[in-house]
């Protein structure tokens, strides 16, 4: 059984399409990019999918069943962790108050245990544990956008753009510790992305959008090399 299933996902804004009629399947410990120009329908394939978006046609499996019309606190706690394009962090709280707020899916007793190893991930944040989330830097701030999502300790684990905005040395330091999470933790994720290079390289799997729609879907390390994907995504 799969972990996550798309089944004919449509997303629409009015007249807008963000999705037509996509099919995507997520096996358990996968890894995976999404990505496309802005606009492909990645961020509404994963607003669908945890909650965030609800008037949508087709279905949404998780585990084979349908959660279609679940809130997006249910869908939390089934085990779908999600950090948002623009990383929104709740910047007047500190750096330890924004890793509670991600916790609520989990029992108080397990909280603790949690917020540790989510410091040993992010050795910065616990530096910063007391410190308002407004007051830190991009980079930083993005960890903890990617560190309160952990805190449910979900098993699929959706982000979007996380590398929007910032230096490529801290990009880089992002996708090491996603594979050092997923090693240890043996969690599937979902990259959606423009930086193309970047999350081909750091996810196994990648699906290409265009336009709402699935144009290809392939190991990463056949994408990078294919003609067709270098020329009209990789600016190659």
């Amino acid at each position: 059984m799969s972990l996550l299933e798309l089944r004919d996902l449509c997303v629409s804004y009015g007249r807008v399409a963000g999705t037509r009629r996509l099919n995507l399947t997520i096996q358990e410990a996968d890894t995976v990019a999404l990505i496309g120009a802005n606009g492909a329908g990645k961020s509404s394939a994963l607003k669908a999918i945890t909650g965030l978006v609800r008037g949508y046609g087709g279905d949404v499996l998780w585990r084979g069943q349908s959660i279609k019309g679940a809130a997006a606190s249910d869908i939390v706690k089934l085990g779908i962790g999600f950090s948002p394009e623009g990383r929104r962090v709740f910047p007047s709280l500190t750096v330890q108050e924004n890793l509670r707020m991600g916790a609520f899916a989990r029992g108080r007793d397990q909280q603790d245990e949690r917020r540790e190893q989510i410091f040993g991930y992010f050795p910065r944040l616990k530096e910063r544990a007391r410190q308002a989330a407004g007051s830190l830097s991009g980079g930083e701030q993005q960890m903890l956008a990617i560190g309160r999502a952990l805190m449910s300790k979900p098993d699929l684990f959706l982000l979007d753009e996380p590398s929007l905005g910032l230096a490529p040395i801290v990009v880089e330091r992002i996708g090491d510790i996603l594979l050092e999470i997923q090693a240890r933790e043996g969690l599937a994720f979902v990259l959606a992305e423009q930086n193309a290079n970047w999350a081909m390289r750091v996810a196994r799997r990648t699906t290409i959008l265009e336009l709402g729609e699935k144009v290809f879907d392939d190991a990463s390390e056949s994408l990078l090399e294919d003609p067709k994907v270098q020329t009209a995504f990789l600016g190659v």
